[in-house]
């Protein structure tokens, strides 16, 4: 009784489908009330395969009873008082039908395309030839290993206690320490002590001491990021001045 209100109700109804000559098919499709059993019947076509014209329909309830065959195409779905789990059965009468002979089911019974291997040589887009061009292609050229002299030449004009300006960022501060730092890779470096505390350390990069500097002051960058000149310490209030 609860079903019956329900489908009242929301003016629905969901129903099993199966097919008699598709042994694997089985669907929950809803379907409304106030359809026709010939609208039904083209939503059963697409879901099936089976046409209209060739299509029986049969109703039954969730105890595999028979009601009826849905036979007056003018008649509402609503008339035939179908509920929730009740099952809609086609049979398909037309013997060449597409759904006959198990040809949707059994895929073996599909004639497979084959190509010879001379036509499939002839083909350009294939995996074979894929493949071949990978195993021709020349291995990627390995990365310019850098030198311990890496970038020496622009700190000839930097030196320890030189004012400067760090890009990006525009952070000042002061140069502690010129030279290579291994720990760090290959090449020159510059140590800064910043006005402020815009950096990652005091002047100790993975276990090394290269300066001292207050906490969060330090940083270790490329000669090429370090401007030095008349760099003066910024007024912390200039900001806020009209």
């Amino acid at each position: 009784m609860g079903s019956r209100l329900q489908v009242e109700g929301d003016g629905s109804v969901l129903l099993r489908v199966t097919h008699s000559n598709l042994k694997s098919f089985s669907a929950d499709v809803r379907f409304s009330l106030q359809m026709t059993i010939e609208a039904v019947k083209e939503k059963l076509w697409k879901k099936t395969g089976t046409s209209v014209n060739s299509m029986c329909v049969e109703l039954y309830d969730d105890s595999r009873t028979k009601i009826s065959d849905l036979s007056d195409n003018s008649r509402p779905l609503g008339f035939y008082s179908p509920q929730d789990g009740f099952r809609l059965h086609v049979i398909d009468l037309d013997p060449s039908s597409v759904t006959s002979g198990g040809w949707l089911e059994d895929t073996s019974l599909v004639e497979k395309y084959k190509i010879s291997e001379e036509d499939y040589d002839k083909r350009d887009a294939t995996f074979r030839r894929f493949k071949e061009k990978l195993a021709h292609q020349t291995p990627p050229a390995r990365e310019t290993k850098i030198s311990n002299n890496y970038m020496e030449e622009l700190c000839a004009n930097i030196k320890v206690g030189d004012r400067c300006q760090v890009e990006p960022g525009e952070k000042r501060g002061v140069v502690k320490f010129v030279g290579r730092a291994e720990t760090l890779g290959p090449g020159f470096w510059i140590g800064i002590q910043y006005d402020e505390p815009l950096g990652k350390h005091d002047g100790m990069v993975k276990g090394t001491r290269y300066f001292d500097c207050p906490p969060l002051h330090g940083a270790v960058v490329r000669p090429d990021k370090v401007k030095v000149g008349d760099y003066p310490e910024r007024d912390p209030f200039e900001e806020d001045e009209i």
